[in-house]
């Protein structure tokens, strides 16, 4: 089983809008994402989203091309600075291929406490529009299998 964890894509500035969409460029990096991701043979079976509106656009972007027919959900448990060990309720229906969207710094303290169980340690460097990928192995512990940012993807 395989989490997809991406931070948002480059939105706009809370003070040009405050509902922040993804920018232009936003949104070219999750186009370019969602190509790499279907021509690499990844689908997901659930995806699940902060619901703030720069999530749910890279969420809906992503899964359009990975996950085809599949109802984005959201999580009231993704804020930027909410406590990722709260998220572990989720992980009883982490049985299926699943993509995460959310926030910094939340993603990066979700990776951290699914690998060494500490929030608090950085392991990954996020970017809007990066993506980890871990996967769960046989002795019920997580392990990093990639990490993309969108750099990469020019």
């Amino acid at each position: 089983m395989k989490l997809y964890l991406v931070q948002h894509a480059e939105a706009c500035a809370k003070d040009v809008n405050p509902e922040r969409p993804l920018t232009d460029q936003g949104q070219a990096d999750v186009e370019r994402l969602a190509a790499l991701m279907k021509r690499s043979g990844i689908q997901v079976e659930r995806v699940i989203h902060s619901g703030k509106l720069r999530a749910q656009q890279t969420a809906e972007g992503l899964a359009s091309s990975i996950a085809p027919g599949v109802y984005p959900e959201i999580s009231g448990l993704m804020n930027p600075n909410d406590n990722p060990r709260a998220f572990d309720w989720q992980s009883e229906s982490w049985d299926r291929d699943t993509l995460i969207v959310g926030h910094l710094p939340f993603m990066g303290g979700l990776v951290s406490h699914l690998l060494i169980d500490d929030v608090g340690h950085s392991l990954v460097a996020y970017q809007p529009g990066s993506i980890v990928c871990l996967e769960h192995r046989d002795d019920s512990r997580w392990q990093l299998n990639w990490m993309l940012r969108p750099e990469l993807l020019k």
